[in-house]
């Protein structure tokens, strides 16, 4: 039986319909990746490391899948570019209809030309942290040693980060 890995993904997108985004993204990781098994509240927050005048959503979704980390990080770029995803030439950070960062791949840690996983910003980002010890605050950071939680507590950023109010809410 193939194992079973668990892996957390953050869903962020600042081109409306950004809420459609999502939702779309979703669908498509429970029909690529895996087993939804949890997912935080929506966040509204500003953008990090650009200028833009639009929010992003953000949520952080845990997964369960068969697929390795190489897959899995394959499949959310096949999602991205299936669904509009622009890369913007050269360095730094631009709008975008979706975007999928893989956080976490269970306790491991990956580096490759491409990836290095755990993700290697997540700890200075309150819009990556806050999701994250929603639905996960004791897991722990495999090179860190601690939990998201106490990452939030140690994180330095000061962007704003608020649950977003759908008509479902």
């Amino acid at each position: 039986m193939p194992k079973k890995n668990q892996v957390f993904l953050l869903l962020g997108s600042n081109i409306n319909p950004r809420l459609d985004f999502i939702r779309e993204s979703i669908e498509r990781i429970e029909k690529q990746i895996g087993i939804i098994l949890n997912k935080s509240h929506l966040y509204e927050t500003e953008p990090w490391g650009f200028e833009s005048a639009s929010q992003f959503l953000n949520q952080v979704i845990e997964v369960q899948t068969i697929c390795s980390v190489t897959k899995i990080h394959s499949q959310t770029r096949q999602i991205e570019l299936e669904m509009g995803r622009v890369k913007v030439p050269g360095p730094g950070y631009a709008s975008r209809n979706i975007d999928i960062d893989i956080l976490y791949f269970n306790q491991e840690v990956f580096h490759s030309d491409e990836l290095t996983i755990p993700h290697p910003r997540l700890q200075q980002r309150k819009f990556t942290l806050i999701p994250l010890v929603e639905i996960a605050p004791e897991f722990k950071h495999p090179v860190f040693k601690v939990s998201q939680r106490e990452l939030l507590e140690k994180c330095t950023d000061r962007g704003t980060v608020r649950i977003y109010q759908t008509e479902q809410s």
